[in-house]
């Protein structure tokens, strides 16, 4: 298992053509030179040890999800933490420590849910759909942690390793919540329901939203997508300076504070052509 980038600028070729996710829409709506660098040049990143244990709390969640339902107990779930971490790369292995950090997480993933409980029927699953709209479809995709069925329908599962967002962050927290919802309502025609699991604090948010408010939310990314593809031709993706500039790694090759970034590599794929509108 690895996920420590090599620090060079040497952008790897993506395997299948963009789509919007969760991720690239909020780095394209905080700033579009970040999307850039992310989805398209695909510059590598080294991941803070925050982010990597979270990676290692997804995997060892997966695991015990894919265990008999009897067998998924907090000693499993240790074991498959010992299990997951020996698998990284050393270097990923170095910057978790001595203390990963996994223990603490896992005991209040046991106190959110028990997992003996619960019928999965997939787990990282990657779903892909498409909206339809004026200047073309809007290719979406997305891996959602969990689905899970029940008496009231699916259940998408996230899971969070931080704690939950403050009451003015939650419209932002839950824009990736709604984006797994509208994926599984288009492709499979179904509104689910779609639970956050906040490890960090030991909290649940829960939304259930119609197809109204799903279809309100599309909207919303097919404009997102419609700003990529102006954008897309020329490379014209512009930084938007934030507080968040101080954790980026790009903030080098950031010409906001005064860096260079490579030459534009162009849209990995042939951009469709629009529709011409209706007249009226």
């Amino acid at each position: 298992m690895s996920t420590q980038a090599d620090a060079t600028d040497v952008p790897a070729a993506p395997s299948r053509p963009p789509a919007l996710s969760p991720s690239r829409a909020v780095d394209f709506r905080r700033c579009a030179l970040l999307y850039r660098f992310r989805a398209i040049d695909r510059l590598p990143e080294t991941p803070s040890p925050a982010a990597l244990r979270g990676t290692v709390v997804h995997a060892v969640l997966e695991r015990l999800h894919a265990l008999a339902p009897a067998d998924r107990r907090p000693d499993a779930a240790r074991d498959l933490a010992r299990v997951v971490l020996d698998e990284l790369e050393p270097g990923d292995r170095a910057l978790l420590g001595d203390d990963p950090g996994l223990a603490p997480l896992l005991e209040r993933y046991f106190a959110l849910e028990d997992p003996r409980g619960v019928t999965s029927e997939a787990r990282e699953l990657r779903v892909e759909a498409e909206l339809e709209g004026p200047e073309g479809p809007t290719p979406l995709r997305g891996h959602l942690d969990r689905l899970d069925t029940g008496p009231d329908g699916l259940t998408v599962v996230d899971y969070k390793s931080g704690r939950a967002p403050p009451v003015r962050g939650e419209l932002r927290a839950l824009f990736g919540v709604r984006f797994y919802a509208l994926l599984l309502a288009r492709s499979r025609g179904v509104v689910p329901t779609v639970r956050l699991l906040q490890l960090g604090d030991v909290t649940t948010l829960t939304l259930r939203p119609t197809a109204a408010e799903l279809e309100r939310f599309a909207g919303v990314l097919r404009a997102v997508w419609s700003a990529i593809r102006r954008a897309a031709p020329t490379g014209d993706f512009r930084p938007n300076p934030g507080p968040g500039c101080a954790f980026c790694d790009h903030r080098p090759r950031c010409p906001a504070w005064g860096g260079t970034p490579p030459p534009y590599p162009g849209w990995p794929t042939p951009l469709p052509v629009p529709r011409p509108r209706e007249p009226g």
